[in-house]
């Protein structure tokens, strides 16, 4: 049997894909059952590794949590820094495609609902709430500080506080996806959250449109 196949116990598979099976495994508990109800014996369990292999690689449950943050999100915000970078779109254009992408990442991706769990975990697990806005907010802030610069300075958007810019960008989505992830499967309405990114670019972009 080939040693990567898909159908190999975890355990017989080589060692590299170890720490990425942890992490995944992580990031599902902790967002069905919050950060402080995970044990790691059941991280262990789920990843299909023994306590001790877990701790080969994450000394503590700290560690595991910021491991699996920087695996999931970061990915996606080192290619938007890239993509602002580089790009010759226009800062409208820009802001559109990103903001768009995002939602799109944020219904596909394992990590859906890291929003939620960050919000309830932060009072009580101060050092995760530095480590996730160091390495989360504050630099997706820096991404679209950058846009939103570019687009004042080419006259595309009026001078605007882009501090309280940022924030009318980011907090009607991050609210939304809460909402979603707390009475999504309690409602009986149907929610389109593309839609609604859509209906809310419209709305920011002709408010700070020169």
């Amino acid at each position: 049997m080939n040693a990567d196949s898909p159908t190999q116990p975890r355990w017989q598979r080589r060692k590299d894909a170890r720490p990425s099976e942890i992490t995944q495994a992580a990031l599902q508990l902790f967002i069905q059952r919050g950060f402080a109800a995970t044990k790691l014996d059941d991280v262990a369990k789920l990843a299909g590794v023994t306590k001790g292999t877990l701790y080969l690689y994450f000394p503590s449950k700290n560690d595991l949590f910021k491991a699996a943050i920087r695996e999931t999100v970061l990915p996606s915000i080192q290619m938007a820094e890239q993509v602002v970078a580089d790009s010759a779109l226009s800062a409208t254009e820009l802001l559109r495609c990103l903001v768009e992408e995002w939602v799109r990442l944020i219904e596909e991706s394992p990590a859906n609902g890291l929003s939620k769990l960050v919000v309830a975990e932060a009072g009580n697990f101060p050092e995760l709430a530095h480590f996730y806005l160091d390495e989360v907010v504050y630099r997706v802030r820096r991404v679209f500080g950058d846009i939103l610069q570019r687009g004042i300075e080419a006259s595309e958007f009026r001078p605007v506080n882009i501090e309280f810019t940022i924030k009318e960008i980011i907090s009607p989505i991050i609210l939304q996806t809460i909402w979603n992830h707390a009475f999504g499967p309690y409602r009986t309405e149907r929610f389109d959250m593309r839609e609604f990114t859509r209906f809310h670019l419209d709305i920011l972009i002709r408010g700070i449109q020169s």
